[in-house]
């Protein structure tokens, strides 16, 4: 199993927006072979972060979902927005699962 963990930093009066873009990516995850899990997490305080937590079959799974069409489509928008990301930067952390129960 692989787990995925992206950190977004998105100023408070933005979360919104990012919350609803990610809320559309959602469901079409369902259908991405080798994708166990996504959530979309909020910390209670308003501290900047959200974060993007996937779980995969494996390593192989992840990786050829971020070079599918599927992925390109997913962030589409984002490439073709004239409009300046709500995100200021994120950390991508990439983990092999030791233990799971």
């Amino acid at each position: 199993m692989y787990v995925v963990m992206n950190e977004l930093k998105v100023p408070d009066e933005h979360k919104a927006v990012m919350k609803e873009r990610f809320g559309k990516s959602a469901e079409s995850m369902k259908n991405v072979e080798g994708c166990l899990e996504f959530l979309f997490l909020e910390q209670p305080s308003e501290n900047g972060k959200l974060i993007v937590f996937t779980k995969w079959e494996d390593e192989d799974a992840y990786q050829k979902w971020i070079h599918s069409d599927s992925f390109k489509n997913a962030h589409k928008e984002k490439r073709e927005s004239k409009e300046k990301s709500p995100a200021s930067g994120n950390e991508l952390s990439e983990f092999n699962v030791v233990y799971h129960t």
